[in-house]
């Protein structure tokens, strides 16, 4: 049982959001210790670090290592599955906008996960 209920949200946890979180940390720590020894190039670096990981962040966003917000299925769950709808950018998303991808809604089948590589098929979808 979580915390949320049986239907909890994924919170999360990708590679693009720890990787993004290491290099911020980094950054943080530089800038906390040039404001120790008041240094205004370590405080300088430590702000380009902050840009590179906001950067860094986006680009695996982008590369699938990212996931969106709200309920997914446990299977999708682990950190490790891609996520296999970040080509065509996700709905409401500003990184997935910036980048120029739209979003289309797409529902990921229950329980379903997608080895790390593994590629979506292209389909083209008539309406009637």
């Amino acid at each position: 049982m979580f915390i949320h209920g049986d239907d909890a949200y994924d919170m999360g946890h990708t590679v693009a959001g720890w990787s993004g979180v290491a290099v911020a940390t980094l950054g943080s720590a530089l800038c906390g210790l040039g404001l120790i020894m008041t240094s205004g190039p370590l405080v300088c670096a430590g702000v380009g670090v902050l840009a590179l990981a906001l950067l860094t962040t986006w680009a695996l966003h982008l590369a699938g290592w990212g996931k969106p917000s709200g309920p997914r299925p446990a299977g999708q769950w682990d950190w490790r599955v891609r996520d296999t709808g970040a080509r065509a950018g996700h709905p409401g998303c500003l990184g997935c906008r910036l980048a120029g991808r739209r979003g289309v809604p797409h529902a990921h089948p229950a329980g379903a996960t997608e080895p790390v590589g593994a590629e979506r098929p292209v389909t083209a979808s008539t309406s009637a």
